[in-house]
């Protein structure tokens, strides 16, 4: 799955593997939701003062994937699964986009409100449905322009263009979601032909070589509770990623995925809780735009894959 919060096109995952269980498949998936907002909350914390001095986000993101790449490899060696042999290219270019959108979100959750950072990288479907184009060489219909054209003025709300209110973090939250969008990308080009635990341990192993070189390069000693904050991003990311597998595998991606857009409520809720941070009406208007977007693509997504 993708490493921080957002839809994934239907076509971008697998078939359900077990007997449908669609109610045991939405609690799983609401616990997923639940964990990936708070990842970013953590990421937060972390990128503030709160936790201590505030810590480049390259460098959360290492605690990231090197905690959860602990965590998979553990769970690894427990079920000791048959591995076969993977698409490195394609890993590679897939996780070097995830680092990417990873770190661009954890830095743009510093600067801005949770629930922001996160509705703009709702538009990430949207970028790799235009990138397909050139890419896959995919054809797209009136309505799926209808929903990018939605959703990307959705963005527009929030980032506000041209406008004193226009902040950086929002412009961080879209490169996120456009490096996502390009990571989604390679995950269709590995859907159904590797097993997820095999994308796990793979995707996760590159990742924290990557993060290790670029955490090199802005290296600062956290304090306790920053550890503290850095193992837990990495647990809470790699059982939301458990959490997801196994809500696909007992419902289709088209039923259970647009639960993923709860994240944006727990994320809302987190930020108020603890940061006191309350949405705005025109955030709330234009994440609810974004949200229309998305969730008219990821119809047309499943209508197309029905017909395929």
């Amino acid at each position: 799955m993708a490493p921080v919060p957002g839809p994934i096109p239907p076509a971008a995952l697998p078939p359900a593997l077990h007997r449908p269980a669609p109610g045991l498949a939405v609690a799983l998936m609401l616990c997923a939701t639940a964990l990936l907002a708070g990842t970013t909350l953590i990421a937060k914390a972390l990128g503030t003062d709160a936790l201590g001095p505030p810590l480049h986000p390259m460098q959360v993101s290492f605690g990231r994937f090197l905690f959860a790449w602990i965590a998979i490899m553990t769970v690894l060696a427990l079920r000791r699964p048959r591995l076969t042999r993977p698409d490195l290219k394609t890993h590679a270019a897939r996780t070097l986009c995830g680092w990417s959108g990873v770190t661009l979100m954890f830095a743009a959750a510093a600067a801005i409100p949770l629930s922001d950072a996160i509705a703009i990288s709702f538009v990430n479907p949207v970028f790799a449905m235009l990138l397909a184009i050139p890419l896959l060489g995919e054809r797209v219909g009136p309505w799926r322009w209808l929903a990018a054209v939605i959703a990307i003025a959705g963005a527009m709300i929030l980032i506000r263009p041209g406008t004193s209110a226009m902040q950086a973090g929002a412009l961080l939250a879209l490169g996120a979601a456009l490096a996502l969008g390009l990571e989604l990308i390679f995950m269709k080009r590995l859907s159904g032909r590797e097993k997820p635990l095999q994308i796990l341990v793979v995707n996760n192993s590159m990742g924290l070589a990557i993060a290790a070189c670029a955490a090199l390069w802005v290296w600062q000693t956290p304090t306790p509770a920053q550890w503290a904050g850095m193992v837990g991003i990495g647990l809470v990311m790699a059982c939301a990623q458990g959490f997801f597998i196994n809500a696909l595998a007992r419902a289709d991606a088209s039923f259970i995925t647009p639960f993923s857009y709860l994240t944006l409520v727990f994320a809302a809720l987190y930020d108020a809780l603890l940061f006191g941070v309350i949405p705005s009406p025109l955030s709330l208007g234009g994440a609810a735009t974004i949200i229309a977007g998305a969730a008219l693509l990821a119809w047309r997504e499943t209508v197309h894959r029905r017909r395929a």
